[in-house]
């Protein structure tokens, strides 16, 4: 097993409502999961690859809850990533060198038994985890909007935010809402104004490893 660690910043959004359903281990809103999940790799090395500063994402489609699985997947990684770093960070992601249900990529990738062609594509981002508010965007695959939880009454930013301290994604998470379509890959989504999270990642193949 390749002995790997990653530190990075992720934003997903899915079609769930705020909060995310499967955060608090109970079924999805619609009883459904789509979700598109970009990350922003700030350090991390795949055995003797390194890995910092690279870019990858992710489009996910189950017909059900991601459990009961029938899921499909496509990736995205980074187009300037060299040929060692695409192989790599497509291991971490379909959840190779990773112990059993350590993280999610490993269980997103067992529940999602179709796999399509991992796209090589420019990945373009910028968003504040503190502020809320940002985008990522695949030229012809999809764009991803994050904005601040408007308050019910007042309209102004709400501010709530998730902590797992045995997740297998991260420790905490802001939560916020995101727009998002895709409709240029294999798996087409259309969110408005559903959930999204931002999170700082800290994970290797044996789990998270911190905040």
């Amino acid at each position: 097993m390749t002995e790997w660690t990653l530190q990075g910043e992720e934003l997903a959004n899915c079609n769930c409502n705020f909060g995310c359903p499967c955060q608090f281990s109970v079924l999805p809103t619609h009883g459904n999961c789509e979700a598109v999940v970009v990350y922003d790799i700030q350090a991390g090395r795949y055995g003797d690859t390194d890995l910092s500063g690279l870019r990858a994402a992710g489009v996910y489609y189950w017909p059900g809850p991601i459990h009961e699985g029938n899921g499909q997947m496509q990736l995205i990684i980074d187009d300037s990533a060299s040929a060692d770093q695409r192989a790599a960070l497509q291991a971490i992601m379909s959840g190779e060198d990773t112990d059993e249900m350590a993280t999610f990529w490993y269980v997103y990738s067992a529940m999602a038994p179709t796999k399509h062609e991992t796209l090589f594509l420019p990945i373009e981002l910028k968003w504040d985890r503190q502020d809320r508010s940002g985008y990522a965007k695949v030229p012809g695959v999809f764009d991803l909007e994050v904005s601040p939880i408007p308050h019910i009454v007042s309209g102004m930013p709400h501010r709530a935010s998730i902590q797992l301290p045995n997740g297998f994604e991260y420790r905490h998470a802001e939560a916020a809402s995101g727009s998002a379509t895709s409709t240029g890959g294999a798996i087409s989504v259309t969110f408005d104004a559903t959930h999204a999270h931002l999170a700082h990642l800290n994970i290797s193949g044996h789990g998270v490893l911190g905040g």
